[in-house]
């Protein structure tokens, strides 16, 4: 690794971890505001951040044991580990959004009023800290960065509702507003809980990476002067981020190995521009029959 490349895994890293700490820190106290201000939509909130902090405090970890070499026993690495982080994360989220939509719904019914100014006060204080962390991983120019700033921008236009809900109720007598924001924000959780198990499980399952268009790959082998047919070409990713392809290129005609040498860097530095960060070319002639189908 480079100087540039380790200065900027380091950033990585602190940035990260100071998200980590700010939104963790700032979880126990929403989590205590919640009670003592009797909001449902604050302690929906508060379960969601719980949520994005286990999801800091994963990216953390992994971000830095990614950086191990690969092993007999892990030989991509331990990129999918983070897959592991991110159905932990999953399920908690699941299991707090379905306790909090047990204790909103019957609120609709009958409403109690909470503390309007604990709620603003708890609101504001949550746009600025989880504004900080949002902050602080947009200066990152990491992947990694960029994914884990989505959630704290998540976090920031729930706590926009809040403050919202809560100005209202300043004004007007109105403590359905309350349950109705937990339900909203529970809901909304939900369905990026569903989205992430889904999008983790198709990796899971070798699925292609759905920024990988295959046909394109194809075309794009077939458009090679030297070559006449592509097959056996299969697309997987290892985290989401890191994507593998494997293919069988058949050659018009025998090249020497300076020329095969070539022709795979070429295909290589052409697939890295659309995405495919590791891939493995076999060479075959027209007249070869390719064995692989037997093991198929």
């Amino acid at each position: 690794m480079d100087a540039h490349n380790h200065i900027h895994g380091n950033n990585d890293v602190k940035n990260i971890k100071t998200a980590f700490f700010l939104n963790f820190t700032f979880t126990i106290i929403e989590l205590i505001g919640g009670v003592l201000t009797n909001s449902m939509a604050i302690l929906s909130d508060a379960v969601h951040d719980l949520g994005d902090s286990i999801t800091l405090g994963l990216s953390w970890y992994f971000q830095k044991i990614s950086k191990k070499p690969r092993t007999h026993d892990f030989t991509y690495g331990y990129k999918r580990f983070s897959l592991l982080g991110a159905l932990i994360n999953s399920v908690i989220l699941f299991v707090g959004c379905i306790l909090i939509l047990v204790k909103s719904i019957p609120r609709l019914f009958n409403p109690e009023q909470p503390d309007a100014e604990g709620m603003l006060l708890l609101a504001v204080l949550g746009i600025i800290i989880n504004g900080i962390a949002l902050i602080r991983l947009r200066k990152g120019s990491s992947l990694n960065e960029r994914v884990v700033s989505l959630h704290m921008l998540e976090d920031v236009l729930g706590w926009v509702a809040v403050l919202v809900g809560a100005g209202i109720m300043l004004f007007i007598d109105a403590p359905i507003i309350d349950p109705i924001l937990s339900i909203a924000i529970s809901l909304f959780i939900l369905l990026n809980v569903f989205r992430n198990l889904r999008e983790s499980m198709h990796i899971i399952l070798q699925g292609s990476p759905s920024k990988l268009d295959i046909e394109n790959v194809e075309d794009m082998m077939l458009n090679i002067d030297e070559v006449s047919a592509v097959h056996d070409l299969h697309a997987w990713s290892v985290d989401g981020e890191y994507n593998v392809l494997t293919l069988h290129v058949v050659l018009k005609r025998e090249l020497s190995m300076t020329d095969q040498h070539m022709l795979k860097t070429r295909i290589r530095d052409s697939m890295y521009k659309i995405g495919v960060q590791h891939c493995t070319i076999e060479f075959e002639l027209s007249d070869e029959e390719c064995t692989m189908g037997v093991y198929d």
